[in-house]
């Protein structure tokens, strides 16, 4: 019996995700084998320092980025084989887009109601039919009395609520979100943090956040963090705002990473040796190698 193919039932699927960029005579890795899957429906946050991969990876499954090598796929698009014609029908009709600059989201001559319009004239919808969703969508989000201002006449908070409402315009099934309260005060990031569930439960629309922001963990119900280009820890809550449980991630092909805290408490370095137990499995560093090393240091 053959079995499964890896993610079979979910959204979105990264396995052994490759990203190389090359530049002159330096190659750089950005994501290095990340494994991923997002189910339909979850609200997301995956998080990591600057230069971890976190960017890029919102770049490919956002299809503004193609990837290397692995496999990535979202709902029934292979994202490694798509055309660039393909390509922009899946922006516009598959995935939603919220940059953190405020400025990137929303033309500035454009009112709100209009600029939630925009994406689906794009898709050649009736004019009707545009104008009675971007205003349904405009008052999910409590916005319905700033329907006909212009960007400069709106907040920061108001601004990206405006834009959560136009990536969700052609109701796509994802919805990502790059840094989205950024360039906001606290108060007002939970106000965007609000819409995002908003979109997330009442329009059943997949959600992932991407950012620096390790506090966001406690606003969603799974966190994923990045280091390196790989997938390395996972936060699980029962629900936003409760306890919360930590796990280490091996991926496909059996790697782990170890938090640095961890090996510098257990001297944890280069090679360890690991014992299977009958319910466990055991660590430990390499005394062989260590008293190398102090032997190494007495010469």
């Amino acid at each position: 019996m053959t079995a499964p193919e890896y993610g079979a039932e979910a959204l979105i699927v990264c396995d052994s995700l490759v990203r190389i960029y090359q530049t002159d005579d330096v190659e750089v890795q950005a994501l290095q084998g990340l494994d991923l899957l997002v189910d339909e429906g979850e609200l997301v946050a995956i998080v990591g320092a600057s230069g971890s991969g976190k960017s890029t990876l919102l770049g490919v499954l956002s299809g503004l980025d193609a990837p290397t090598a692995g496999r990535a796929r979202v709902a029934d698009w292979d994202l490694l084989a798509m055309t660039p014609k393909q390509r922009l029908r899946y922006r516009r009709s598959t995935v939603g887009f919220v940059w953190q600059q405020t400025a990137r989201n929303l033309l500035p001559f454009l009112t709100a109601v209009e600029n939630v319009e925009l994406p689906m004239a794009f898709v050649g919808a009736r004019r009707s039919d545009r104008r009675r969703r971007a205003l349904e969508l405009l008052d999910s989000l409590g916005l319905a009395d700033r329907a006909d201002r212009r960007p400069a006449e709106l907040s920061g908070g108001e601004q990206q609520r405006v834009a959560i409402a136009t990536a969700l315009a052609n109701g796509p099934k994802v919805l990502f979100a790059d840094e989205p309260t950024g360039e906001l005060d606290r108060a007002t990031g939970d106000e965007v943090f609000a819409a995002l569930r908003e979109a997330n439960t009442a329009l059943g629309t997949t959600v992932v956040i991407v950012t620096h922001d390790a506090g966001v963990s406690s606003q969603v119900r799974r966190t994923v963090s990045i280091r390196d280009g790989r997938t390395s820890t996972e936060v699980l809550r029962r629900d936003a705002g409760g306890p919360a449980q930590e796990f280490a991630l091996i991926d496909r092909v059996g790697r782990m990473q170890v938090p640095a805290a961890y090996r510098r408490a257990l001297g944890l370095h280069e090679r360890v040796r690991l014992e299977l137990e009958a319910d466990h499995l055991g660590v430990w560093p390499d005394d062989h190698g260590a008293d190398d090393d102090h032997e190494e240091e007495r010469r």
